[in-house]
């Protein structure tokens, strides 16, 4: 059993640093109590009984890295998860984003952030696809995911998926965007051709801007309360005229973002510039 470890821990420092210098992961962006807790999966896992110890097994192995990397960034995650959301998202959201591209260019873009595995951006393609039927051609999708985790990444490009993903799946949907392969599933190359994945850290990476809409759900919530609100102001200024902001059920809008989103849906959590 752990000793209860205090934030000025002399170890636990050096740890944070060496995380932060090997991996490029900003441990400072989460809460202590958090982090403390993914990293005591490891600790746990590899038998260290403090951070020191830990400290040592990472200066010594060149295998612990990645398998720390993928503790710190693990998100359980699959299509369509809150399907209570996505069924606004498919019945008002998508639908208020296309009627507002009716009379001019015919573009839409749309941001998950902390996009993991490529599901979520893959459930707006989806809905997007039907939505549009046969008109889906005559537009310009661009649907952007953003992770800190390279593997995650990868994963996403990929499109490939196991049954676990798929669990919220409709059956119409499982026939028409996914190939069956052995045990997985292949997202479709027409999906494919409009999502686009790359690597970012949220706080200190490039701002963006000209988004449709930002999905940023059950991601907030792991961070320090400062950085939560100049996220979600970054959120506002990374959307166009209207766009939409569908966050986590269990996060709420703080500080300057409050007063700056209307509520189109409080109870799911979306918002609208």
């Amino acid at each position: 059993m752990l000793k209860p470890i205090q934030k000025n821990d002399d170890d636990y420092v050096i740890l944070k640093t060496l995380i932060q210098r090997k991996l490029g992961f900003n441990c400072e962006q989460y809460k202590d109590t958090h982090f403390k807790r993914r990293l005591d999966v490891r600790l746990r896992a590899t038998n260290s009984k403090t951070y020191k110890d830990y400290v040592k097994l990472l200066q010594s192995s060149n295998t612990e890295y990645p398998e720390l990397m993928e503790t710190l960034t693990v998100n359980v995650t699959n299509f369509f998860r809150n399907a209570e959301v996505y069924d606004i998202v498919e019945k008002e959201v998508l639908p208020a984003i296309i009627k507002a591209k009716n009379n001019g260019l015919r573009s839409i873009r749309i941001w998950s952030a902390g996009c993991s595995i490529g599901v979520e951006a893959y459930s707006i393609a989806m809905l997007l696809h039907h939505i549009l039927g046969d008109d889906f051609k005559n537009y310009n999708i661009k649907i952007t995911g953003t992770d800190i985790d390279k593997e995650s990444l990868l994963k996403a490009q990929k499109g490939v998926y196991s049954d676990i993903e798929m669990k919220d799946v409709r059956p119409a949907f499982l026939n028409k965007y996914f190939t069956r392969e052995e045990n997985n599933y292949i997202i479709s190359d027409e999906l494919k051709k409009i999502a686009q994945f790359k690597k970012q850290d949220l706080i200190s990476g490039p701002k963006m801007n000209g988004f449709d809409a930002v999905f940023c759900r059950n991601v907030t919530i792991y961070f320090q309360k400062e950085l939560q609100e100049q996220l979600y102001m970054d959120f506002y200024s990374a959307l166009g005229k209207d766009g939409f902001f569908v966050m986590g059920k269990t996060e709420t809008l703080i500080g300057p973002s409050k007063d700056q989103f209307k509520a189109f849906n409080s109870k799911e959590r979306i918002y609208q510039k």
